[in-house]
């Protein structure tokens, strides 16, 4: 299908032009994302029409190298397309206002590192092979190291350095748990492996080995070490994207291979340690998000804590029957709901370090009072964050909520309680200065774009709106009940 080839080759081909011409970088991505909304539609309705759609790279007879997109698939290409092309927006503005010299050398090496990230993004969404997915992750990874490290400090040099090292070693973890399934078994396409694995000690620790490496780089408590500095220190636009989708690429594989190549084994013991780590995670990232002292460092704690609830779903995940469903749904729904909030969190809060020259939380309010835009946006995505109705963030977690209630997983349930009224601390911490502003409140050094701050704004209403059209989407995900396969 010419569609999903073109999820991959146009951002590559975007990437390669931007490159080559930087002075065209705007139409060049104003192209790109047009292009790339008609594929993921084409492709969406593809999967509506058939339920899955495969392609055989090259044409080779199967296994091959095959591309596969299902309902999961779809809405994390979604999700991507939204969050990329409103962040490319709000891009425009953030570079298009740096003086010459320095900058302009940063925002010519930032368009080309932002395509090819995008094209990773899509490859491990629609890659049906364990490989492929390697070196999707390894695309994926080696972009956002050096988005990172286009920020040019020396804190952010640090943070990509030690943000590179933890990719690589996830990658390598990674890997080897594939070559350990290729020596076993012979192929690398994930239906092959499915019908072909049969219990026994090789496939079990190559999806212990396959986990750890993945946790490396969803940042899973704890590995959450890199994370922090890494999304407080890079670029604006580039910490929004990190946080809302980067880190989803490593719980997209973990959903393929621990639901999906390994789901007819037992798996209930591996998943409790994953929903404990997670719920440790929830706990120890809302407290240090509580501690931060700048906004960018409190949002990136949060996405230590907002990434735990995702894995308390996987003990759910791994039973049968509606606790199971309902907990697949919550997963889901807080995947969608958590990148567009924090898209959104990490927006308003790069607007405010970009406006002001500072993000400190005891100066935050006077740069908030001078940017209600911002302010809103920021409101909206963290009330989502906490959970509370009616955004998307608050369905995620009552369906969570709904399914430990039938399992009787009450210490799980107490976990999202105690996360929920730890993120409302740390949210109403930062909206409570905007009323403890100084008289007159300083001017600031530059004001943002319209289309920095409608950027932010569109993202968190997009949260907000999920919660809304829940009911319409709960057909939708009653299809996705075998998602992760």
């Amino acid at each position: 299908m010419t569609a999903v080839v073109t999820l991959v080759a146009l951002p590559l081909a975007v990437a390669l032009a931007v490159f080559v011409w930087p002075e065209a970088r705007r139409p060049l991505a104003l192209i790109g994302v047009a292009g790339l909304a008609a594929a993921v539609l084409a492709t969406g309705l593809g999967v509506v029409g058939g339920g899955e759609v495969w392609v055989a790279v090259g044409g080779w007879a199967p296994p091959g190298i095959p591309l596969r997109v299902d309902a999961l698939s779809v809405l994390l290409l979604g999700l991507t397309l939204l969050v990329a092309a409103l962040t490319t927006l709000y891009a425009f503005g953030y570079w298009g206002r740096h003086s010459a010299g320095d900058i302009d050398r940063r925002e010519r090496a930032f368009w080309p590192l932002w395509w090819m990230l995008w094209a990773g993004l899509n490859a491990l969404f629609v890659s049906g092979d364990a490989f492929n997915a390697y070196v999707a992750l390894e695309l994926i990874g080696l972009s956002a190291v050096a988005l990172v490290a286009v920020a040019g400090e020396a804190t952010a040099l640090r943070a990509a350095l030690r943000y590179l090292l933890v990719s690589l070693a996830g990658s390598l973890a990674y890997l080897a748990g594939v070559a350990l399934l290729y020596g076993q078994y012979g192929r690398l396409d994930l239906a092959g492996l499915t019908a072909a694995l049969e219990a026994g000690p090789v496939p079990a620790l190559a999806l212990a080995v396959i986990t750890a490496g993945l946790l490396m780089k969803t940042a899973l408590f704890p590995l959450p070490f890199w994370l922090p500095a890494a999304h407080s220190q890079a670029p604006g636009p580039v910490s929004a994207v990190l946080s809302a989708l980067v880190v989803k690429a490593g719980f997209f594989l973990l959903l393929r291979f621990w639901f999906g190549v390994f789901g007819d084994w037992e798996t209930g013991p591996g998943t409790a340690v994953l929903g404990t780590l997670g719920g440790v995670a929830v706990i120890w990232g809302s407290f240090q998000a509580l501690a931060a002292a700048r906004l960018k460092l409190l949002v990136a704690y949060s996405t230590v804590a907002q990434l735990g609830y995702l894995f308390l779903a996987f003990p759910l995940m791994a039973g049968s029957g509606p606790a199971a469903f309902l907990g697949r749904e919550g997963a889901l729904y807080l995947a969608l709901s958590h990148g567009l909030a924090k898209g959104a969190a990490f927006l308003a809060a790069g607007t405010c370090l970009w406006s002001a020259g500072t993000d400190r939380l005891d100066a935050i309010g006077n740069v908030l009072h001078r940017l209600p835009v911002t302010t809103t946006a920021f409101a909206i995505a963290g009330v989502s964050l906490i959970g509370l109705p009616p955004t998307g963030g608050f369905v995620g977690k009552w369906l969570l909520m709904r399914a430990m209630a039938e399992t009787g997983a009450w210490i799980w349930l107490g976990v999202i309680v105690a996360g929920t009224f730890l993120g409302a601390g740390y949210i109403f911490r930062v909206l409570v200065t905007v009323f403890r502003v100084s008289e007159p409140t300083p001017a600031l050094e530059r004001r943002p774009t319209r289309t920095m701050e409608a950027s932010a704004l569109l993202l968190a209403l997009a949260a907000l709106g999920m919660g809304f059209v829940a009911p319409v989407v709960e057909p939708l995900m009653r299809g996705l009940t075998g998602a992760g396969s």
